[in-house]
């Protein structure tokens, strides 16, 4: 039997203590948010549809982002027991520098209408952090006053070749006397991509007051408020900031982008030169071949061509044929420490983050980007701790297996050969 008591209540009062409220609702809300997917929910309720959609959206049926994600959920992980690691070191080198984590924040375009802090809310919290900032050629903060903001951290630049050369040509000259150290040649946009969220929404810079965005912002006046009182939107690359995303990039970007182009940005650029969006290994052999610094496995976060190859499938094939000097950077689908981890042991020396930036933006603004560093660097050290591996050098493709769910479908050699003739 069991032997009963009246309670005491200063044994009660010692076993049961009350935790003090958090009175800042902003920091309450982002201390609850334990993934970014959390973040998200938070962004979506926080946020007008149609910004958030921007964001969260994709390319036509959106299955590039769906597929990218889904890649990284087929993962099985091989942990090597009763090897302590009870410490890790989650810091690397990356194109001639320093960062204290395996990623940095992606290039975003018309990053202030998510939330009024935009770039300077990212380039502050990874500066802080000790990763690169990317500032997009649409983005909504000079290349002057984000190294203002970071000062001395490591900015790198996101380059369209835009339709007046002279535009990109002057944006290059300007992110090499503020002193960013990387430039970013991107090729997945020579036109842009159908994000039919947007067309639903009718999406446009500057937004535009319907009865849908109206009711839409009744719930959500401090984002109203936030908007018209801040500085007007300001873009680095365009004068005229008038229609639909599509229709501005379509008016600013080129579909006759070629090497050629590469050869006169090179020519102009002091620092390392990366060309993003590289969706073959042939492309890859070709521009190592070439010179270049490096390159980015990327589908444009599934925002350009749907159905486009995985960046995560298609990495370890690349490493394999670049060797092991070439630097791979790779993006589109990250949403947890672990998918960086993945990619780093099958062959990537760094990756981008994109929407789980915007997301901790949407959320809280400058703290909501230090929540989306805060959770990814806590889920990649306790990823590294119980795969047992102590830096990220000594991950290896050995830890990751990539399930198979999408599996290419063989063609006889002579029908391809032919043109089904």
């Amino acid at each position: 039997m069991v032997k009963r008591q009246l309670p005491n209540p200063a044994e009660i009062f010692e076993l049961m203590k009350f935790k003090t409220p958090e009175l800042n609702l902003k920091k309450r809300r982002l201390d609850a948010a334990l993934t970014i997917g959390d973040l998200r929910e938070i962004a979506k309720r926080r946020t007008p549809a149609a910004a958030f959609d921007y964001t969260d959206g994709a390319a036509e049926a959106e299955l590039s982002i769906a597929r990218a994600r889904q890649a990284f959920k087929d993962i099985e992980f091989h942990p090597d027991v009763l090897h302590p690691a009870t410490s890790v070191d989650t810091s690397t080198t990356i194109l001639g520098g320093p960062s204290a984590l395996p990623f940095g924040i992606a290039p975003t375009g018309f990053t202030r209408l998510m939330q009024t802090e935009g770039e300077e809310a990212g380039a502050g919290a990874a500066g802080e952090a000790g990763i690169p900032f990317t500032l997009s050629t649409l983005g909504t903060m000079s290349i002057e006053d984000v190294k203002a903001v970071n000062p001395h951290g490591r900015n790198w630049f996101q380059l369209y070749v835009m339709r007046d050369r002279d535009v990109s040509y002057e944006l290059t000259r300007r992110a090499a006397a503020s002193g960013f150290d990387t430039l970013f040649f991107t090729v997945d946009t020579p036109v842009a991509g159908a994000r039919l969220r947007d067309t639903r929404n009718g999406f446009s810079i500057p937004p535009q007051l319907t009865l849908k965005t109206i009711l839409d912002a009744i719930p959500r006046p401090w984002w109203w408020f936030d908007f018209l009182t801040t500085p007007k939107l300001e873009f680095a690359s365009l004068s005229s900031t008038g229609g639909t995303v599509g229709e501005l990039l379509d008016a600013a970007m080129d579909p006759t982008i070629s090497y050629e182009d590469l050869d006169v940005i090179r020519d102009m650029w002091p620092g390392k030169i990366v060309v993003k969006g590289v969706q073959t290994v042939a492309d890859a052999a070709k521009l190592v071949d070439l010179g270049v610094d490096g390159i980015v496995l990327s589908n444009h976060g599934g925002r350009q061509l749907d159905r486009a190859p995985i960046p995560f499938h298609l990495l370890p094939h690349v490493r394999r044929e670049l060797g092991r000097d070439a630097t791979i950077i790779t993006d589109t689908g990250i949403m947890n420490g672990a998918d960086i981890v993945a990619s780093v042991a099958l062959g990537a020396d760094f990756t981008l983050i994109g929407r789980a930036y915007l997301y901790g933006l949407m959320a809280g603004g400058r703290e909501g980007v230090d929540r989306t560093i805060s959770i990814l660097r806590t889920e990649l050290t306790r990823t590294m701790k119980l795969l047992g591996v102590s830096s990220l050098a000594e991950l290896e493709p050995r830890h990751v297996t990539q399930l198979a769910r999408l599996t290419p479908v063989a063609q006889e050699a002579d029908e391809v050969a032919a043109g089904f003739a």
